[in-house]
């Protein structure tokens, strides 16, 4: 249960620091501290508001996976947010228009609990290729080819740590062109 719990948490973490704007997380989340749904706590002596040094211990792995998504977010420009661009007009601003992965069964209905897609922002000198899989079955993606590069994972939280996220300048190859993804490995 607790290797589900980190997933999760490093799933809601990774949402959080990649999204556009200032990210919102208080001290602890790195190591899953909680205040358990209270966000008043600074007025309480109590269990509740303080911190437990011993979880940076017991959560290293979530500790190093957000250290390397606060060491990539430092690399990235911070311009669209300066002009106060939208995702939907940054992704817009994508050389070619994004496109809907696809699984080798693709399921576009109302209950599908899966999703992938890709874009090139070259202003960024970036293609990326998103997949997210919440259904209790591993899923077979086919990832889009690319005109020059081969892909790299990042991040996939399914694996366990150090494997789950890799420093940005080292994240390894991708070398089928498919990729296997599942929620609880």
């Amino acid at each position: 249960m607790d290797k589900l719990r980190n997933r999760q948490v490093k799933n809601f973490l990774t949402v959080t620091l990649m999204s556009l704007g200032m990210p919102m997380i208080l001290m602890g989340d790195e190591v899953r501290h909680t205040q358990r749904g209270n966000n008043n706590a600074y007025c309480q002596d109590n269990e509740l508001s303080w911190f437990d040094w011993t979880e940076v211990s017991k959560h290293v792995d979530v500790h190093r996976f957000v250290s390397l998504l606060n060491a990539r977010r430092a690399l990235r420009s911070v311009e669209p947010e300066r002009q106060r661009v939208t995702l939907t007009t940054l992704l817009g601003r994508a050389e070619e228009s994004l496109a809907w992965g696809k699984t080798q069964s693709a399921d576009w209905g109302d209950g599908s609990r899966s999703i992938a897609l890709s874009g090139l922002l070259r202003e960024e000198g970036l293609a990326f290729h998103l997949i997210l899989n919440a259904y209790w079955e591993p899923l077979e993606f086919e990832l889009p080819s690319l005109q020059s590069g081969v892909w790299r994972r990042w991040i996939d939280t399914g694996l366990e740590s150090p494997h789950d996220i890799a420093p940005w300048e080292q994240s390894p190859e991708v070398k089928s062109k498919t990729y296997r993804l599942w929620i609880d490995r």
